[in-house]
Order: structure tokens, then sequence, then C-alpha cells
């Protein structure tokens, strides 16, 4: 090999090594896990959950006028309803039944055991990932349009508004790349400031139309005048409730309140198991939130409506430039009201927190794989490292903008989709988890089903959320059982706990040869072992004098993957039994023969019995239900997890 060969492999190491260092655990964003959290104050984190929920206003205005036209403050004022009487109490229950930031996807795979609550959960988190990646181009597009908006732009960037997007995003993608570090007090200082700046945008705004009185009237014209309410203010009504779904993007912000959670500070009384100062507070940040942005989303939707000419929300069509308000309302009063220096202050403050709420949702993609995957086996290895995972995501971001075209209002569906399914499932959730408290129970699914009729309207009327978010569960599910198929031959055992027995019964036969009889359980009495002992030592001829121990592993939930195997020791006769429960009845038996040989110092045999029938119908079966053909399974856990023959536990197999 010469030099420049071996200078190459080094440098090819050392990056390999920088590429897959770390754990996704140990990755810090604006969701910090939990393990590294530093408590701050509710209001702070209220404003980390913010630059999700509150940098909405940069877009919402302008897709609540496309979607309701002049109805859009009454449809947005049935949106503020449904938060505060619908999601605020869900999210408040949520907050409560999760105190550990698990949110109302881990709440939904308490309720359904097994693979049905597996499943779901798989499903839920291509919603999940929906809802993220669209926040990631929408953002990235919603700051491009106050970009190239902005008059003090240079003129070649006007026109290259995917490329803009697209630098936007490998500008966030390179950031994680390097290193990114959970900043609360940038959060606080982003959502502030750009708080304050609406509020300064919409006073001013109400103040023209305070003081020129035809405005009120003219809108109030233009609703009773529309085809579709015939000046009747019942149809008004009506119309507004059929239009407000697709304004639901406007409620973004709940999911992520509950996730930051663990970065609450609560009482100093709070105890792990009874966090009541945490819960409360983060209530406090539910409501303070949800009114704020109410309040926000009701101002924003009349001063535009009343004062923008609709043309100006107009998006992009073949030959025609988007109108100046389109994806940027309140930013083209901002320029209108109160001039271009102001205006551009305005675009770089709403650029910033839409940057940061991009920031914000590709932390809580790369916090995904570790909180639920792996615990199911279905996560690559180098799912493991947060650098890979962050080019994947960021490669479909940019599929995802040059597909929408960087298009503001052709994602809000998608969005919207995402944001009301994870609602949905939320309503869900808390209605199962209260069924038995009474009355309450039929207030929850009322909003349930206020959340369903949303959804569902959402999705029949802009399907692509749906396609998208089909796309990520099948993508999410073929990953998932490819990966637990290549892992499920791991030892998958966190821990063994034996009882005084147990130990007793190993200590004693460790005097010799240790040797172990795998046992499906059957009636446990003095008859069946007495048979089986039989058996066992004609067919491997095990010496009479020498002892055995019957090993019987009862399947437990085989959808799990990892846990703690708990064995107890059991007298029957004269025979000992070694019984427990597992997911995974090879893996269980794997994990015992290396305990006794670390405990021990000795080498064990374990004996089975021959399988007979299909082999591929019991590689399926020891997938998906944990049990199969024991024996070779059983060999090639021990093979894996110790390479020297000389140290491998022994397995033999006859009759």
């Amino acid at each position: 090999m010469t030099t420049s060969d071996s200078s190459q492999g080094h440098v090819h190491g050392r990056f390999r090594r920088w590429f897959f260092e770390g754990q996704i655990e140990k990755v810090a964003g604006p969701h910090e896990s939990e393990e590294h959290a530093h408590a701050h104050p509710w209001w702070q984190v209220m404003c980390l959950t913010g630059v999700d929920y509150f940098s909405t206003l940069g877009y919402q205005p302008g897709i609540a006028f496309l979607a309701a036209g002049a109805l859009s403050p009454i449809a947005t004022l049935i949106l503020v309803l449904l938060t505060i009487f619908g999601a605020l109490p869900i999210y408040k229950r949520v907050a409560a039944e999760s105190p550990n930031g698990e949110g109302s996807i881990s709440m939904l795979e308490d309720l359904l055991p097994r693979w049905r609550g597996k499943l779901f959960v798989l499903a839920l988190l291509g919603f999940v990932a929906t809802d993220f990646i669209i926040t990631i181009t929408l953002s990235a597009a919603d700051a491009t349009a106050h970009i190239v908006e902005n008059p003090f732009t240079p003129e070649v960037m006007r026109g290259n508004k995917i490329i803009v997007t697209l630098v936007l995003i490998a500008f966030l993608g390179a950031i994680f790349i390097k290193g990114f570090k959970e900043a609360i007090g940038l959060a606080v200082f982003l959502v502030i400031s750009y708080l304050l700046l609406n509020l300064t945008v919409i006073a001013v705004a109400s103040y023209d139309i305070i003081t020129h009185p035809h405005y009120f009237p003219d809108w109030q014209r233009a609703i009773m005048t529309m085809p579709e309410t015939r000046g009747n203010p019942f149809l008004v009504i009506g119309f507004a409730l059929l239009l407000f779904p697709k304004l639901a993007l406007g409620l973004s912000g709940f999911e992520t309140g509950v996730a930051v959670m663990p970065l609450v500070k609560g009482d100093p009384k709070d105890t792990p198991k009874n966090p009541a100062g945490r819960i409360r507070n983060t209530k406090l940040l539910l409501i303070s939130a949800a009114g704020i942005m109410s309040f926000m989303l009701i101002a924003s939707s009349l001063v535009t409506t009343m004062l923008i000419p609709a043309e100006k929300f107009q998006p992009a069509t073949a030959g025609h430039h988007a109108g100046e308000a389109n994806g940027r309302a309140l930013a083209y009063l901002a320029h209108h009201f109160l001039g271009d220096y102001f205006g551009t202050v305005y675009d770089l403050s709403t650029i910033l927190i839409l940057w940061f709420a991009g920031a914000s949702a590709l932390a809580g993609l790369l916090n995904i794989v570790p909180r639920y995957l792996p615990r199911y086996g279905m996560a690559p290895d180098w799912a493991r490292a947060a650098r890979p995972l962050v080019i994947v995501y960021t490669a479909i971001a940019f599929a995802v903008t040059i597909i929408f075209k960087a298009d503001v209002d052709a994602q809000g569906g998608a969005y919207a989709t995402g944001v009301l399914v994870l609602m949905s499932s939320a309503a869900v959730a808390v209605t199962l988890s209260v069924w038995q408290k009474g009355a309450i129970r039929y207030g929850f699914l009322i909003i349930s089903l206020v959340f369903f009729y949303t959804t569902i309207t959402n999705i029949i009327e802009r399907p692509e959320g749906i396609k998208i978010a089909s796309f990520f569960i099948g993508t999410i599910i073929f990953i998932s059982f490819l990966s637990r198929a290549m892992r499920s031959v791991e030892l998958r055992v966190d821990r063994i706990e034996l009882n005084d027995a147990a130990r007793a019964f190993i200590a004693e036969a460790g005097r010799g040869t240790i040797r172990i009889i795998a046992n499906r359980p059957d009636r446990g009495d003095i008859d069946e072992y007495r048979l089986k002992e039989k058996e066992k030592r004609w067919n491997n001829h095990i010496p009479e004098d020498d002892p055995i121990i019957f090993f019987e592993i009862r399947p437990g939930d085989a959808s799990d993957f990892t846990g703690t195997l708990r064995i107890r020791g059991v007298q029957v006769g004269q025979y000992r039994v070694l019984r427990t429960k597992s997911p995974a009845i090879p893996n269980a038996i794997a994990a015992l023969m290396m305990n006794i040989r670390d405990e021990t110092g000795q080498i064990p045999h374990v004996y089975f019995g021959w399988t007979e029938g299909n082999p591929l119908w019991y590689v399926l079966k020891f997938i998906f239900f944990g049990e199969g053909d024991t024996a070779p399974v059983t060999h090639e856990i021990l093979r894996q997890a110790e390479p020297d023959p000389s140290r491998r536990p022994a397995v033999h197999v006859g009759g």
C-alpha cells in the first residue's frame, strides 16, 4: 500500500467516524430530549413552541383569503372556537396523561396493544413526517416569498423562487450536519420581536379601518352579495362552516406544545411519577399560546381581508406573477402603511422565525426515530446517527419543494392534513382514556367527530396531503419490517433478573456441566417432566447422573422487541424448572445461555428437539410471532453474540 493510499484510507475512516458518530438521542435542537433537558419557565418554552405556531401568521391570512374570500374572518372565527373549545381541552388532557412529552401517539400505543398499536403508530408517524417535512418546505417557501417581494431584493433572485427555497433548506440541513444546539433564548427573542411587529402592523391597519368607516360596510356588502350566501346570515355561517377546514393549518402548535413538556419547569415538590407543577405550567403554556394565536388569527384575518384588494392575494399562474400579498399578507400591509424600511425589518423577522420553525421541525423528525422505532426493532443501524438522517430528510424536502414549485398555497392542504390527522388521533386517544369517567366522554366524543369531519373534508378538498402521507407510511412500514427482519437475531434482552430459586438451581448445576432443556410449556406436572427427561437423555446421550434444568418460555407480546427477562425457578417434584415470558423465544434462550456463561464461567449446553414443517413459514412466524424453528435461530443468535466458538454456549438438537 502506498503512502497516498494509506492517507486516503485514514481520511476516509475519519470521515466515516464523524459522519456516523453520536446517537439521535443526543441531538440537541428545539425539541431537546428529556435526558438532557434544562427546565425553563413555561412562558419561555411557549416561545419555543411559538416558532412553529406563531410563524404560521406569515402565510395563514393569505391562504385563508384564497380559501374563503370575504368570509375569511368568519371562517377564522370558527377555527378559533374549535381551538378554544376543541383542541385546547384535548391537549390539556394529553399533557396530564403524558407529562414526559410522549404525546398523543404514545397514549394510543398504550391503548392499542400488540401489533395493532405498533402498526397504528407507524401510520401516525407517516402523518408526523408529512407534518414536519411540509413545515420545513412551506416555511422555506414562505420565507422565499418575503425575500423576493422585498423592494431591496436584487432582481436576479426574484425569478428564482425554487432555487432560493432550496438554498434555505440546504442551509438548514448544513447547520444540523455541523451540529445544531438548542437555543431557547433565540426562540424567545424571535417570537417576542415577531409578535410585537405583528401587533404594530395590526394596530396601524386597525386604526386605518376605524378612521375610514367605509371598510366595514364594504366587507359586509361583499359577504352578503356572494352567490353562496344570497344575503342570508344563516347561509353565511353555514358556508363558513364548510370552508373553515381549509384554514386548519392555524391549529399547528398543540402537538409541539406537549412534545416540549420536559423543558417546562415545575414545582420543587414535583416527582417523576407526579410532576403536578410541570403539568399545571404546561396547561398555562397551552392556554396562553392558544389565546395569543386566536387573537392574532382573527385580527390579521380582519385587517387583511378589509384592506387588501382580492387580486393581491392571487397565486402565480401561467404568464402571471403571484400577487404582492400572496403568502405574505401582513408583510404587504407593513410595507404599505409603515414604509419599506419597517417592512424590511418585518420581512427579516418573518424569515428568521420561519427558518427557526423549519429547524424545529427537522429536530422533531430526528427525535421520531429513537422515541419509537428502536423499541420496535424497526430502525436500521445507520438510522441511529443524526447526519445520515439529516441528508435523507433534506433530500425529501428538496423533492417536495420541486414538486410543489415552492408554492405556499399548494402546500397548505398537505400541511393541514398532517396537523389534522395528529389532532384527530389525539382526540381519539383522550376519548378512549376518559371513556369510563362518566358524561365527560360525550364531550370529547363530539370534539373527536368535529376533528374527523375537518380532516375528511380537508382530504377530499386537497388530496395531496394524504398522497404524501401514504408515501411516508408505506416507506416507514417497509423499512421498519426490513430492519426488524435483519435485527431479529440480536439478543434483544436489556437485562436478566433471576429470583433466588433460579439462582440456586444454576449455581448447583454449575458444579458440573450445566445442561438446559428447552421445553414447550404443557401440563407442568411430574409426568410431563419425567417423559421429557427420558426422551432428551436418550436422544442427546446425557449421562443419567448429570443434573438437568428445564427452561420454559411462554410467548409474550411478539410486537415488542426488547425488554427485561424475568426468570423464576420452580421445583416440580424432583425436577427443576426455570420459567419466564418473552416476545421472542430463541432470543430469550440465547440470552439466558450467555448470562449463565458470564455468571458461572462455564459453557452451558442447551438441548432441543427437531422441528418439522416449511422453513419459510417458520422464519415468518419467528419474525412476527417470536417463535418458530427455535434451535437453528438460537444457534445463529449465539454465533453473532459470541464470535469465538470456544466460548460460545453449545446447542444440541436430537430426536
